[in-house]
């Protein structure tokens, strides 16, 4: 039970603070929580399942980063457009 709700806190404690650092390139909050909480729990217990009980802080780092790996397939573009390099004049 520990494995899962801190698996699942630290999932969504960093899904908050990629949606407000990263607001203009993540999509809407409503999306970005819960993906950041079901990657923590998903990589929790998978931590859980591999290592066995009594490991309880590397299984929240395993959850951590299966949550960032998880945030970062919602990351999109930037607001801003890429820089277009200008193309020269064609001559017949």
């Amino acid at each position: 039970m520990a494995y899962a709700l801190g698996s699942a806190i630290v999932g969504l404690a960093l899904a908050w603070a990629a949606a407000h650092r990263l607001s203009g390139r993540l999509p809407q909050r409503s999306l970005v929580l819960p993906t950041g909480a079901g990657g923590g729990l998903v990589g929790g217990l998978v931590a859980y399942a591999v290592m066995g009980p009594g490991n309880l802080g590397l299984a929240l780092v395993i959850s951590a980063a299966v949550s960032v790996a998880m945030l970062s397939l919602l990351h999109g573009r930037s607001a801003r457009p890429a820089p277009r390099a200008t193309a020269a004049p064609r001559i017949p």
